[in-house]
């Protein structure tokens, strides 16, 4: 026993009672608490009286939630207690995710938070895998094959560039088959091989058509599947199309010669190209979609190659530009990651404001707004941002004889008759806008402080 406490984990093994190591059964016989992750597994009835965290599975929005939430009551009980027991199924060191949070707040590894003295002691016992008898059932050398083992709730992510073999445990409902499923657009495997109840009497062992993968079969937590081989999901697409952006670099002369400056003049091109695909979609016939997959694969084309030009310097990557984004969307998605209530639009975008601020540490929310971008969509963005903090920004009112304010169709020919106004006074008017807005912003930031934002004016988030 130690003073700041210890968590034994043992491994419940892929089956029955028997199957459990020695060393588990000599833990097991010592007295002192222990917890279940789940009952629901066929040793679990050998850990008689113990607590299980199966209710915390329907009080946690996510997986990660799940194990986090077992962690901190596994820490706070050994700490109480002194010396406590968590048994999981399986193996403790294959795909068991509460393992691995729990080993980050052990001594020496790293506490997640607090110093050396309020880390706890985690002591992991060796145990059968579900894919130990796996290997067994389909004569299966998983080193000399070189199968790689997948958890089906990531699928998608971790089997991306993937050709097999897969073993991909926890497919234990339909949705996560069809998780699996879907993560092959175009190719699949053809046929994958079910696994369940491996080491029970019910022992079931047989093959499926991948389209009948998430119907033909009642999947349970003792289900797993191996895929001999498989095509590429979209992950790897992608990593096939970086590895062209890298050889046209490293053999066309034009792509060799190029710089980020130089390729701008192409980024906007494509990006103006995009949006006249958009323009042009009916969404209604399906008519344009093949056209805008191809200008937003031009699109893409840039984004790769201005990530495989830092790379060739040590700036950043194509996976830390993905790995930023991803980080940014999630923390400026509270409502949807975390426990912030956003019951409409407008409280998104006003979150979604206040978290980029405080992250930039920017002092007005006027700060960051792209210079180069053309003027009315500069006017735009500011007018929005005015408007989310109830200031006003009409700077007179336009439209026709009566004073009124234009309609949505009568705007298009209003400024287009502005257009022809500044043309005939021989004044550039997106300069004349630009100037204007200018002086907008630096009037309204004085006016900023004293304001707070409103619940008006939503609008889609911008990075």
């Amino acid at each position: 026993m130690t003073e700041r406490g210890r968590v034994v984990v043992v491994g419940l093994g892929p089956a029955g009672p028997d199957l459990l190591t020695a060393g588990t059964l000599e833990a097991l016989g010592r007295a002192r608490p222990q917890f279940l992750r789940t009952d629901r597994h066929p040793a679990a009835s050998a850990l008689a009286g113990a607590r299980s965290f199966d209710h915390v599975y329907d009080t946690e929005p996510t997986f990660e939630a799940v194990y986090q939430r077992i962690v901190d009551e596994l820490v706070e009980a050994a700490r109480a207690q002194g010396d406590v027991l968590y048994a999981v199924p399986g193996s403790p060191r294959v795909l068991e995710r509460s393992v691995d949070l729990l080993l980050a707040r052990g001594a020496g590894s790293g506490a997640r938070s607090g110093g050396e003295g309020e880390r706890i002691e985690v002591d992991v016992l060796p145990a059968l895998s579900f894919a130990d008898l796996a290997w067994v059932r389909l004569g299966v050398d998983p080193l000399e094959e070189g199968v790689r083992l997948i958890d089906a709730h990531r699928f998608a992510e971790l089997a991306a560039g993937e050709r097999g073999p897969l073993l991909v445990a926890h497919c234990h409902s339909r949705r996560v088959l069809s998780d699996v499923k879907l993560a092959f657009e175009t190719d699949n495997p053809g046929t994958a091989v079910v696994l369940q109840r491996l080491g029970l009497p019910e022992e079931a062992i047989f093959e499926v058509d991948w389209a009948d993968l998430d119907r033909s079969f009642e999947p349970d937590h003792l289900t797993a599947l191996f895929l001999h081989e498989v095509a590429a999901p979209v992950a790897g697409e992608l990593q096939r199309f970086a590895t062209l952006v890298r050889t046209l670099r490293e053999r066309c002369p034009w792509d060799r010669e190029q710089t980020h400056r130089s390729l701008t003049r192409h980024l906007v091109e494509e990006t103006y190209e995009v949006l006249e695909a958009i323009e042009n979609l009916d969404e209604e016939t399906g008519e344009g979609y093949e056209h805008l997959a191809e200008e937003l694969g031009d699109l893409l084309f840039q984004v790769f190659f201005h990530a495989a030009l830092a790379a060739e310097v040590g700036a950043f990557t194509l996976a830390d530009v993905a790995r930023g984004v991803h980080a940014k969307l999630v923390g400026r998605h509270p409502h949807v990651f975390a426990d912030v209530h956003a019951g409409d639009v407008a409280t998104v975008v006003r979150n979604w404001e206040e978290i980029k601020r405080a992250q930039k540490g920017r002092a007005s929310v006027f700060d960051g707004i792209p210079a180069a971008l053309p003027a009315l969509l500069a006017a735009l963005k500011v007018q929005r941002k005015a408007a989310s903090l109830g200031m006003p920004v009409e700077l007179g009112r336009g439209g026709g004889p009566t004073g009124d304010e234009p309609t949505g169709d009568e705007l298009g020919p209003a400024l287009f008759a502005l257009v022809a106004a500044a043309r005939r006074l021989d004044v550039d008017p997106e300069a004349a806008l630009r100037a204007t807005t200018a002086r907008f912003v630096e009037a309204a930031r004085l006016d900023e402080p004293r304001r707070s934002p409103v619940s008006h004016d939503a609008t889609a988030p911008s990075p």
